[in-house]
């Protein structure tokens, strides 16, 4: 018989091997990455019933971060506890942090070869056109009514005027939920369940911290990745909205080039998008900057879903979280849109590139293709042209 410390390490074990294999190969970013995480824990080693695993990715749409790495994370707490958490969420980065580590050293070596420029020039329009997607497509689910939609393009203005992107964010979701008090304001009974929420989505809040004129690049660039980690809602690519502000206009260490370049590499490799941290870090600082940006990006992934279980119940059930929720997605897209205009400025430079654009963005839309194969083959392009 087995005892509790053999049956322990077993499933720790397994904990490791599943998602060491699903941040190799898991492409396309979050959704396909969840499908494959359901395909495996729930109909082949049925570690969780399919009512489960809803609940558990409900509850990485309650707070911030990359939603397959938090749902990573929830299934190797459920199946394993404190230490099945760490190992599955670590697993789960580990492969795509080392791809894209290898990739930023050949990059700052070799990334003015012609060769590598001409493959990232068909990458650049592949990926914008896969933004421009995601907020197709999104766009449908977050605009519900006429009142979101206004929400939504007033958020587009201020990200266009320059607000910090912060504001825009938690701004626009207290609106949402100041519209939806006013409308329901007989009942303050809701706020309980929203004060819970919004306690804990500010509980990893530094987001001045990095505002505050830190000199080393070091502090400053873990600082930052922080911030995002802890703040960032919606999809992966809302990421771009920060390493704007942060990074080309505020700072000035990336050009928009390299920005694309980053975000390029972390949608072409396996694993969460979160990993073009790496890539600027490393373009920022070297190995250090690389180890400090992911490990700031991430480790308020780990934070939240350790602190949130015992509220989702609760979040779920509340219809003012809901509408802070809401304001907050329509805020996210607002980010992607005006960014996703800003870099297809310097990405589509000619017929060419347009015309790849187009073709991704039919692709996507229409038949639902892997985006990993789109990028492989834009790259190809860009390498033949």
């Amino acid at each position: 018989m087995n005892s509790p410390t053999d049956i322990s390490k077993k499933k720790l074990s397994e904990l490791a091997a599943l998602f060491l294999k699903l941040g190799t190969i898991a492409f396309g970013g979050p959704a396909p990455h969840i499908a494959m995480m359901e395909e495996e824990v729930v109909r082949r080693k049925k570690w969780l019933s399919h009512d489960d695993f809803l609940d558990l990715l409900g509850a990485t749409n309650l707070i911030p971060g990359p939603n397959s790495t938090e749902m990573a994370i929830h299934i190797g707490h459920r199946r394993a506890g404190f230490v099945g958490l760490i190992v599955a969420g670590l697993c789960f980065i580990f492969p795509a942090v080392m791809i894209v580590w290898s990739i930023a050293w050949a990059y700052v070596r070799f990334g003015t070869l012609p060769e590598i420029q001409n493959i990232l020039y068909g990458i650049k329009p592949v990926i914008i056109a896969i933004v421009v997607c995601a907020l197709w497509r999104l766009g449908q689910t977050a605009i519900k009514t006429k009142t979101l939609a206004l929400f939504c393009l007033m958020a587009i203005l201020g990200s266009a005027l320059g607000i910090n992107e912060i504001f825009v964010i938690f701004g626009t979701g207290v609106l949402a939920l100041i519209w939806h008090w006013l409308r329901t304001w007989k009942n303050s009974s809701r706020l309980n369940g929203f004060l819970w929420f919004f306690i804990s989505s500010l509980w990893g809040t530094p987001t001045l911290l990095p505002n505050l004129g830190v000199e080393s690049k070091l502090p400053a660039v873990f600082l930052i990745f922080l911030k995002i980690g802890s703040v960032l809602f919606g999809s992966g690519y809302v990421l771009l909205a920060f390493l704007q502000a942060d990074f080309v206009d505020h700072r000035h260490w990336l050009s928009q080039s390299q920005l694309l370049d980053a975000i390029a590499v972390g949608q072409f490799t396996p694993g969460p998008v979160f990993t073009a941290a790496t890539f600027v870090g490393y373009i920022i600082a070297g190995n250090q900057g690389a180890l400090w940006a992911t490990l700031g990006i991430f480790i308020p992934s780990f934070v939240f879903v350790a602190l949130s279980g015992p509220f989702v119940p609760r979040l779920r059930k509340s219809p003012m979280a809901g509408a802070f929720l809401n304001g907050v997605n329509l805020a996210s897209l607002a980010l992607m849109a005006v960014v996703s205009w800003q870099l297809g400025k310097t990405a589509l430079i000619d017929w060419p590139t347009v015309m790849m654009a187009i073709g991704s963005f039919v692709l996507l839309l229409l038949f639902r293709l892997n985006s990993a194969w789109l990028v492989l083959g834009g790259g190809l392009l860009g390498f033949l042209i």
